[in-house]
């Protein structure tokens, strides 16, 4: 194998929620790679409303001449309440958002990903669906409910040439979690065996692998890029 098959240059790429801090560092990644990127936030499209979904991804798809990938990363991230007093408005948030958005968008390019020939999904999920996340259970749900999407399309969708494959991220120094107060990312820092924040381009980079010729028989698999997040660190024999 080549090293040219570890990059997924010439590939039309659509990234949704392109403005955040994983967002952002994908498009620029790919576009270094030699891939021609669409990305689309909320200002272009609501992922929540199927036609203009439709109408959206038609025109991005349009402007690349076709697509032959899509990573679906739009989603909300700071609706915070305790489970037992969890407003039905803000669940429905969580999940039309980051649940049925991201099927809303994936669904719309299956015509251009068959015709691709080569089509790449890259669902971005949240290691918080495996381990949880106090405070945010709808987010986690939403999450979760992300992995079984993306290995059902996996499944459905294999015999169109289609690949389907999911990352976790974990802690990644995006701006909202640099905002946080600094004993809180140093307290997060040291309880990961890794002992940082991951960075979006190491995301990103993942991302890139799973979009390139080296990831071609890999479909309904998951992906942690997480620093070690959830293992366990106690020993009996100590440091």
């Amino acid at each position: 194998m080549t090293s040219d098959a570890l990059t997924p240059a010439g590939r039309r790429v659509i990234v949704t929620g392109a403005r955040g801090g994983i967002g952002r560092a994908t498009v620029q990644l790919l576009e270094r790679l030699g891939c021609q990127v669409a990305g689309c936030d909320v200002d272009d499209f609501d992922v929540r409303d199927r036609t203009a979904v439709d109408a959206g991804v038609a025109a991005l798809a349009g402007r690349l001449g076709g697509c032959d990938a899509v990573v679906a990363n739009a989603g909300v991230v700071d609706t915070v309440h305790r489970a037992e007093r969890f407003p039905e408005a803000e669940w429905r948030k969580d999940l039309d958002t980051n649940l049925t958005g991201q099927f809303n968008v994936v669904r719309a390019l299956f015509e251009a990903l068959c015709e691709s020939g080569d089509g790449r999904v890259v669902v971005v999920s949240s290691a918080s669906a495996e381990t949880g996340l106090p405070g945010q259970v709808a987010y986690t749900a939403a999450k979760a409910g992300l992995i079984g999407m993306a290995r059902t399309l996996a499944a459905e969708w294999g015999r169109h040439g289609i690949r389907c494959n999911a990352v976790m991220p974990g802690l990644i120094a995006t701006p909202k979690v640099q905002a946080l107060p600094e004993a809180a990312k140093a307290a997060i820092s040291e309880a990961l065996p890794l002992g940082r924040l991951g960075e979006p381009a190491e995301l990103a980079a993942t991302v890139a692998f799973l979009l390139s010729p080296a990831a071609a028989y890999i479909t309904g698999a998951v992906i942690r890029v997480d620093g070690g997040y959830g293992l366990n660190t106690a020993s009996l024999g100590g440091r």
